[in-house]
């Protein structure tokens, strides 16, 4: 692999490692989702705390997200 590929592979290193920082967040979506419309329908007068407890781990696993898509661009320009 001589430098100049290198350095063409170089640009999209980020996006590349975005993609793969975004799935663990969409599965953790998911499964949040998931389990708390399941909670909800077994027991409907707990609705409010676990659409509170919801909420905040939509909010814990959309910061794995964000934080994601921020390291490529602390680490990748030098």
């Amino acid at each position: 692999m001589s430098i100049e590929n290198l350095a063409a592979v170089n640009g999209s290193i980020a996006s590349v490692g975005y993609g793969l920082a975004a799935i663990g967040p969409g599965i953790g979506l998911g499964l949040i989702f998931g389990n708390s419309v399941q909670a909800m329908a077994r027991q409907p007068e707990a609705a409010g705390l676990i659409r509170t407890n919801m909420f905040i781990g939509l909010a814990v696993t959309e910061a794995l997200a964000l934080i994601g898509i921020v390291m490529p661009f602390v680490f990748g320009f030098k």
